[in-house]
C-alpha cells in the first residue's frame, strides 16, 4: 500500500516557475534563525553569572535551562498551523516583534521566578518563528536542490549563530551584566521586520479551516505534562505528583490524536506520519538532540567554571562545533545525492556518538586539543544530519502543510532539548551533589556549593584561601564525573540513533517519496 501523502491539486501543468527574489527572502528568514539561535547559545555561557547574582537553586536554574524548551515544544504544532491558516509571513513578523519585547523582560529579571516566567514567555513567541521560517523555505524553492541548498543554509546559519552567540555573549558579560545578553536580540529583530515586511511574500493554506482551540490546549497540556514528570522523575525520583502528571499529559496527547482524526480540517494531519521517511526524520532529531543537550548545557560550565576561561575566550573555544557544522549544512544535499540520504544521516550520528564516547574520559585538565577536535566532529556530523532530515521533512509533505509539518521537525528538536537537558542535566546535577565536603566548611556555604557548580565557586570566595580551594576542586572533579556519565549516555543515545535511522530512511532520497514504508 503507499505511504506517499498526496498534495491537494496544483495548478494547471504541474510545473511552477521559480519565485523571483527567493534568494533575497531566504536572507532575511535566516535572520530569524539568528535570532532563535543566538538566545538558545548565549544562556548556557550566561548561566554562572546568574548562578552568582540570582542564586537560584538548582532545580530552578534547570527551569532556567529548559522552560522555554518545554512551552515551546508544546505551541510549535500549533503555532505552526496557524502560520498556515493566517499567513506565514504574518505570523513571523509578529512573533519576530513579540520575541524582542519579551527578550527585554529576560533582560532585566530580578529573581529565579521572574526569569523563569520571561523565559516561559520567550518560549510563546520562538514558537512562531522556526516553523515560519522553514515553511515559507517550502514555498519559496519548489527545485529540489534548490531547497536543498536552501535548506542548507537556513541550518548553516543556526549553527552560525550559534557561533556567533557564545562569541558576541562572552564579550558582553566581559563588559556588562548578564541581562545584556538577551538585548542582543533586539537590533537583529528590528532589522528583520523592517526588511521582511518589504521581501517575504505572504504564503499560506489556500482552503485552511478553522484553527481548533480544543486541539491547541490538548497539545499544550500534554507535551508540557509529560515532559513536566519526566524532569521531576530525573531529578527527585518518581513520586504520585509527577505520575499523575504524566498519565494526564499522555491522556491529553491521545486525545488530541483522536481529534485530529476526526477533524475536517486538522492542526496536524496525522497521515504525515504514515510516511516512513517523514517519521524516521522526525525521531532522529529528536533523539540527537536528546543525546546532545545534556553536553551541550554544561559545556559552558565546564570551560568556565572548571577550567576557569574567561566568558569570551568559552565562546570561542566551541566554535569549532559551529565552524563544523556550517561547512556540513552547506555541502550536505551534494553528498546526500552522491551518497544516500541514510549513509549521511546515520553516519552523521556515529561521528557525533563517536565524539560523545571519547568525552567519557574527559579530565579537569584535559587539553584543548582534544576537546576543540571532539566538537569539530560533532558540528560536522550535526550539520550533515540536520540539515538532511529538515530536508526530508519539507519533501515528503505538500506545500500547503509545510506549517504544520515543520513545526513538527521542530517540537521533536525542543522536545529533545528539553528531555535531554532534564535526563542528562539531572544525571550530572545528582552526581555532582554527591561530592564530599571538605571538613571546616560551614553548613550554610556547604548546601550553597551543593545547589550547582555555581555556587561552589562563589561560596568558596567567601572561605580562608586553602578552605575555599579544596571545597572548589571537590566539587569540580564531582562535576566533571557527573559530565563524564552523562557522555557516555548521549554516545549510547546517538549510536542507537544512527542504526535506527539506517533503517527508517532506507530507499529514501531528497525531494522524492518512496512508494513504501
Amino acid at each position: 500500500m503507499s505511504s506517499k501523502i498526496e498534495p491537494r491539486p496544483a495548478a494547471a501543468g504541474g510545473s511552477e516557475q521559480p519565485r523571483p527574489g527567493r534568494w533575497l527572502a531566504l536572507a532575511v528568514l535566516v535572520l530569524a534563525v539568528l535570532l532563535v539561535a543566538v538566545d538558545a547559545t548565549v544562556l548556557g555561557l550566561a548561566t554562572p553569572f546568574v548562578s552568582e547574582d540570582l542564586r537560584p537553586s538548582g532545580t530552578q536554574l534547570l527551569w532556567i535551562g529548559d522552560v522555554y524548551s518545554f512551552v515551546i515544544a508544546g505551541l510549535l504544532v500549533s503555532m505552526g498551523s496557524l502560520g498556515d491558516r493566517i499567513g506565514r509571513k504574518k505570523l513571523l513578523l509578529t512573533g519576530s516583534i513579540a520575541f524582542g519585547a519579551v527578550s527585554v523582560l529576560n533582560a532585566y529579571a530580578t529573581s529565579p521566578e521572574m526569569l523563569i516566567v520571561a523565559r516561559a514567555l520567550l518560549g510563546v513567541a520562538g514558537a512562531t518563528l522556526m516553523p515560519s521560517t522553514l515553511a515559507l523555505i517550502r514555498n519559496l524553492f519548489h527545485d529540489p536542490k534548490e531547497r536543498s541548498l536552501a535548506v542548507g543554509i537556513w541550518g548553516a546559519m543556526a549553527s552560525a549563530g550559534a557561533a556567533v552567540g557564545p562569541v558576541v555573549g562572552g564579550f558582553l558579560l566581559e563588559h556588562f551584566w548578564w541581562g545584556s545578553v538577551f538585548l542582543i536580540n533586539l537590533p537583529v529583530m528590528a532589522v528583520l521586520v523592517v526588511v521582511g515586511m518589504k521581501l517575504l511574500p505572504e504564503s499560506r493554506d489556500p482552503a485552511p479551516g478553522p484553527w481548533d482551540i480544543v486541539s491547541v490546549g490538548l497539545s499544550l497540556v500534554g507535551m508540557v505534562g509529560i515532559v513536566y514528570a519526566i524532569k521531576e522523575a530525573a531529578a527527585h525520583g518518581v513520586s504520585l505528583g509527577n505520575v499523575a502528571a504524566a498519565v494526564f499529559g499522555l491522556l491529553a496527547l491521545v486525545w488530541f490524536v483522536r481529534r485530529q482524526l476526526t477533524l475536517t480540517s486538522p492542526l496536524l494531519d496525522m497521515r504525515l506520519f504514515h510516511h516512513r521517511g517523514f517519521s524516521g526524520a522526525v525521531l532522529a532529531d529528536l533523539l540527537t538532540i536528546l543525546g546532545l543537550a545534556g553536553l551541550v548545557f554544561f559545556l559552558s560550565q565546564f570551560l568556565q567554571l572548571v577550567q576557569m576561561r574567561q566568558p569570551l575566550e568559552a565562546g570561542l573555544a566551541e566554535l569549532p562545533a559551529a565552524v563544523g557544522a556550517v561547512a556540513a549544512g552547506l555541502t550536505a544535499g551534494i553528498v546526500a545525492r552522491r551518497f544516500s540520504v541514510r549513509i549521511v544521516v546515520s553516519g552523521g550520528l556515529a561521528a557525533i556518538g563517536v565524539s560523545l564516547a571519547v568525552l567519557g574520559w574527559l579530565q579537569a585538565d584535559t587539553g584543548y586539543p582534544l576537546i576543540g577536535a571532539v566538537l569539530l566532529v560533532v558540528g560536522v556530523g550535526a550539520g550533515f544530519s540536520f540539515t538532511i532530515t529538515a530536508d526530508v521533512i519539507l519533501s515528503t509533505v505538500p506545500k500547503d502543510q509545510a506549517g504544520a509539518a515543520s513545526a513538527v521537525s521542530e517540537t521533536a528538536y525542543e522536545l529533545g532539548a528539553a528531555l535531554g537537558i532534564a535526563l542528562l542535566g539531572s544525571v550530572v546535577t545528582g552526581v555532582y551533589r554527591d561530592f564530599v565536603t571538605p571538613p571546616g566548611v560551614p553548613a550554610g556555604a556547604a548546601a550553597e556549593a551543593h545547589e550547582s557548580l555555581g555556587g561552589a565557586y562563589e561560596s568558596s570566595r567567601g572561605l580562608p584561601h586553602d578552605l575555599g580551594s579544596a571545597l572548589l576542586s571537590s566539587a569540580q572533579d564531582s562535576f566533571v564525573d557527573g559530565l563524564r556519565i552523562a557522555a557516555l549516555a548521549g554516545a549510547v543515545v546517538l549510536l542507537a540513533t544512527a542504526a535506527l535511522t539506517w533503517v527508517l530512511l532506507r530507499g529514501q532520497e531528497l525531494g522524492e517519496s518512496p512508494e513504501h514504508p
